[in-house]
C-alpha cells in the first residue's frame, strides 16, 4: 500500500483553482507525522490590525530557504531552518505539483477557539497567482473561501486528518478564506501551508 495518494481533484471555476485530496496520507503516516510536528518550538505571535497589536489565536513556526522573508498584518517573519520533516514533505509537494516552494508557514490550533479570519495570501512577495499548498494533521476544522466581489458566493471543506488542499491561479486575487473558530469541543490542528517567496 502506497504511503501517499496525490489522485485527487482539480475544482475550477472562473477566478478559482484548487486542488483537493481528502487522504493524500494514510491514516498511519499521518498519525506519525503528528507526533513529530507536536514536538516543535511553536510560539504564539502577534499582528497589528488598524493600529491595535493582539496575540494570534493560535500558534506558529516559519521555516524556509535563507532569504525567504514574509510579512503579513505588519509581522515580519525571518524563516527558521527546515526541520527535516518539513523539508521532506515541501521536495514531496514540491515535485508533485511542479512549484517551488521555499517556505512554510505552520498553524498550531489547539481547540476550536483557535482560528484564522478572513484573508487573502496575496502578500507581494507571493507574487500575483501563488500555488499554496496546506496539508492538516489531527482535528477536522472547516475551511471556507468566499468570493471577495460577493460574500454570498462560498465554498466550504472540512479538513481533515492528512488531507490536502492546494490553492492555485488568480484564487487569491478574487478569494478570502478563513478557519472559523468553533464552540464544539475538539482537540488540536496542526496546519503545514507550504508556499513561494520571491526575492524582494
Amino acid at each position: 500500500m502506497s504511503l501517499f495518494a496525490p489522485k485527487g481533484e482539480w475544482l475550477s471555476e472562473p477566478g478559482l483553482r484548487l486542488f483537493w485530496q481528502p487522504h493524500f496520507l494514510t491514516q498511519t503516516l499521518a498519525d506519525q507525522y503528528l507526533q513529530t510536528l507536536q514536538q516543535l518550538a511553536w510560539q504564539q505571535g502577534e499582528i497589528t490590525l488598524y493600529g491595535k497589536t493582539y496575540q494570534e489565536p493560535r500558534l506558529s513556526i516559519y521555516c524556509g530557504d535563507e532569504g525567504a522573508h514574509y510579512s503579513y498584518s505588519q509581522k515580519n517573519m525571518q524563516p527558521r531552518p527546515w526541520h527535516p520533516l518539513l523539508l521532506s514533505l515541501k521536495d514531496l509537494l514540491s515535485q508533485q505539483f511542479n512549484a517551488p516552494f521555499n517556505a512554510v508557514l505552520c498553524n498550531y490550533y489547539r481547540n476550536g477557539q483557535d482560528g484564522m479570519g478572513w484573508h487573502s495570501d496575496d502578500e507581494p512577495e507571493l507574487g500575483p497567482s501563488p500555488t499554496i499548498a496546506s496539508l492538516s494533521f489531527g482535528a477536522t476544522r472547516r475551511f471556507v473561501l468566499r468570493s471577495k466581489h460577493d460574500h454570498t458566493q462560498k465554498r466550504s471543506f472540512h479538513l481533515n486528518h492528512g488531507s490536502l488542499l492546494l490553492m492555485a491561479g488568480d484564487t487569491q486575487q478574487h478569494w478570502q478564506h478563513a478557519v472559523p473558530k468553533t464552540q464544539t469541543a475538539i482537540t488540536s490542528r496542526i496546519n503545514l501551508t507550504f508556499r513561494t517567496i520571491n526575492p524582494r
